[in-house]
């Protein structure tokens, strides 16, 4: 019987058997390799999605309503074992809940693109909202560029912002042990106090209000900062005395519920999640990778995974199929 990860209540998660009915023309995916993202899926552990919040917040074939019970996430490479014949046998990447067989419409599944190893695609996700960040910051060459927040997403924010010829890319940490993680993505690291000032661009995705108050301090005159990260049920208080008007700095936000305007006019979800799939040939990646947990293990898991210090960036889960 397949089965699936529901959160059901503050701090407790359970696998629930799922009756899985492919409808016409469907595929049916058996799940090889997933990934929790730690900053939503911690929210919705804790029970602290905001009630304003419940329908923006819902995920790809969600099941349940917020806050308990819900069957969450986002983040599955498996194999397609019967549906259409352009797909059978292929490996790909869906937007689905932590379960190990399931079924969804063609279009909801990615064929993984040569050269990118399935347990680093679990990243697309990830990666997609970095990229849809990137765009909303538009990032040119030779730009001073920091990023607040080294967690997955910020870290593929800093990786892709390096691609631009000779920009200056600092990935910004309260943890000195990120040092490692820049070093290893080719970027610089530094610690708020140490952080460079007058940036070009800012991109904030700390998730504490702390981050961003770091964010306008390095901002330079009239640059931009990039707001990704999301408070839940929390408030930001964001520091709008000082030098914020006089150096006429503008947040903007960015979130990956929609294309970024900049390519909205030309670009589909689809072609984005694509192109987010495409990025992800790097070994360099491979650094954001915790070592995996099984499937089976997850609910015990959980709370050392999403608890605030962890340490842990992308957690890897290994389904059964992937030892097969």
């Amino acid at each position: 019987m397949p089965k699936a990860l529901w959160y059901v209540e503050p701090g407790i998660a359970v696998l629930r058997d799922e009756h899985v009915a492919p409808g016409p023309g469907d595929v049916c995916v058996r799940a090889h390799f997933g990934a929790i993202s730690r900053g939503t899926e911690a929210l919705v552990f804790a029970g602290r999605v905001p009630q304003t919040e419940y329908q923006r917040m819902r995920g790809p074939h969600m099941g349940g309503v917020f806050p308990f019970p819900v069957k969450y996430g986002y983040a599955i490479v498996g194999t397609v074992d019967a549906g259409p014949p352009h797909l059978h046998g292929r490996m790909g990447f869906a937007l689905h809940p932590h379960q190990d067989v399931f079924a969804l419409p063609p279009d909801g599944f990615t064929p993984l693109p040569d050269g990118v190893p399935p347990q680093r695609a679990v990243l697309a996700a990830n990666m997609e909202t970095a990229l849809n960040a990137v765009w909303d910051g538009a990032p040119g060459p030779a730009d001073r560029i920091s990023v607040i927040g080294a967690g997955v997403v910020g870290a593929l924010v800093a990786f892709l912002c390096a691609q631009a010829p000779a920009s200056e890319v600092t990935l910004v940490d309260i943890d000195p042990a990120r040092a490692a993680l820049a070093r290893a993505l080719g970027v610089a690291f530094a610690a708020p106090p140490d952080a460079p000032r007058d940036c070009d661009l800012v991109f904030h995705a700390s998730g504490a209000a702390a981050g961003l108050a770091t964010a306008l301090e390095l901002a330079g005159d009239e640059a931009r900062i990039i707001e990704m990260s999301w408070y839940g049920s929390d408030e930001a208080a964001i520091p709008l005395g000082g030098a914020f008007h006089s150096r006429r700095l503008t947040i903007v936000s960015s979130q990956v519920g929609k294309v970024a305007p900049s390519h909205r006019p030309r670009w589909t979800p689809a072609r984005r999640m694509a192109a987010a799939l495409s990025l992800l040939r790097d070994a360099r990646l491979d650094a954001l990778m915790a070592p995996p947990v099984r499937f089976a293990d997850l609910p015990a898991e959980l709370p050392r995974i999403l608890a605030p210090r962890s340490g842990v960036l992308c957690q890897r889960i290994d389904y059964p199929a992937a030892a097969s």
